[in-house]
């Protein structure tokens, strides 16, 4: 995947953010930016209409929340993804096992 197509993928989904989710445009940009990393590491085939028809498919009022569901969702169906947190808004929360302990 080149830098180009990266930057062009992100930017979509950040304008369909705020547009079509009213996100504000700093989450919007944070969202995009997770996605774009979670396409690089497990999905190159990932399209920015895949991304928001599963944004606009979830139940949850919150852009944050949406998201964070959407990317569980995607992360479900790659075998190697054990772990989405790292792609989501809310990240590893406070509670959670610090990732890099024992690296």
């Amino acid at each position: 995947m080149s830098d180009t197509e990266d930057s062009e993928f992100a930017a979509e989904l950040e304008t369909a953010f705020v547009d079509e989710f009213g996100a504000d445009e700093e989450t919007a940009a944070v969202a995009a930016e997770k996605a774009t990393a979670f396409r690089e590491e497990y999905r190159e085939d990932l399209t920015v209409a895949a991304v928001i028809d599963r944004v606009a498919d979830d139940s949850y009022d919150a852009f944050e929340h949406r998201f964070d569901y959407t990317v569980g969702t995607l992360a479900a169906a790659v075998e190697d993804c054990t772990d989405s947190r790292q792609f989501r808004i809310a990240g590893f929360g406070d509670l959670a096992a610090d990732p890099e302990q024992g690296a």
